[in-house]
């Protein structure tokens, strides 16, 4: 099979590939460029497990080809700690006990990063819709509302 050339910035870092025109961004991410923390759940975008921020956007990168993402900007969890220190989401969830097994976790917080990069002042609905595609087993949802929550309302305060 033909490769095709890409050149995408992850996590603030530019890579230039050659990848097989078939192959998923998530297979991209966890094989090529080596960040795990992107889970494969479902493998039909019905999970969430695999999200990510493509271009400003949380999507599923089970079903995002990574030839389509030439010239784009991905964030990945592995991209929101800064200098050692959590990003704000990532410590609100410990802190309001949102992880519990920590398979969906990485999906539930881009896809939270993504809401409030739009939108600074959800409502408990907005979170709920944000994060509708990221599916949970062990906690529910209640504390990871709150979490996400939490840090909306810190982002209110000047």
């Amino acid at each position: 099979m033909k490769k095709i050339k890409l050149t995408i910035t992850v996590n603030g870092k530019k890579h230039t590939l050659r990848i097989a025109p078939n192959l998923r961004l998530l297979d991209l991410l966890r094989d090529e460029l080596r960040l795990t923390g992107t889970k494969e759940g479902c493998g039909i975008g019905e999970c969430g497990a695999c999200t990510v921020i493509l271009d400003g956007k949380a999507v599923n990168s089970c079903l995002v080809l990574a030839g389509r993402c030439d010239g784009s900007e991905i964030i990945t969890i592995e991209g929101l700690a800064r200098d050692g220190a959590l990003h704000p989401l990532q410590q609100s969830f410990i802190d309001h006990g949102a992880v519990q097994c920590g398979f969906c976790t990485p999906g539930m917080i881009l896809s939270a990063k993504a809401l409030l990069d739009e939108n600074q002042r959800p409502t408990e609905k907005d979170i709920r819709v944000a994060i509708a595609g990221n599916l949970c087993r062990c906690t529910g949802y209640k504390q990871i509302v709150q979490a996400i929550q939490t840090v909306a309302d810190r982002e209110k305060t000047p």
